[in-house]
């Protein structure tokens, strides 16, 4: 049986020299999502200290990932980590698979 709430997990590769880059190679965003509307529920991120987690964590809690761009948006006028390219990448790419999982979205475009 499918269930609303759905598990969706992401890499994004890091850049080098950053502290993040000596735990991890790549960052990884783990998201549990409504199937149906989008809502994020919950989000864990892979980055260097315990701020940043719960910062990427609060920004993204109950938004709509629908809502990608104003997201993203949010991301690029408010944290200014080192690993902010690698953060909007990897949330972009969990954006996609949400989309390919819920049938709304086509690799080709």
């Amino acid at each position: 049986m499918k269930k609303n709430k759905i598990f969706i997990s992401a890499y994004s590769k890091l850049p080098k020299g950053i502290s993040a880059t000596e735990l991890y190679t790549k960052t990884a965003m783990a998201i549990i999502i409504d199937r149906n509307t989008g809502k994020i529920y919950d989000v864990e991120c892979t980055l260097a200290t315990e701020v940043a987690k719960r910062y990427i964590k609060n920004i993204l809690t109950n938004k709509n990932i629908n809502q990608i761009d104003s997201i993203l948006q949010e991301i690029d006028d408010n944290y200014f980590g080192n690993a902010k390219k690698a953060v909007m990448a990897v949330l972009t790419n969990c954006y996609k698979r949400y989309r390919l999982i819920c049938g709304s979205f086509d690799e080709d475009n």
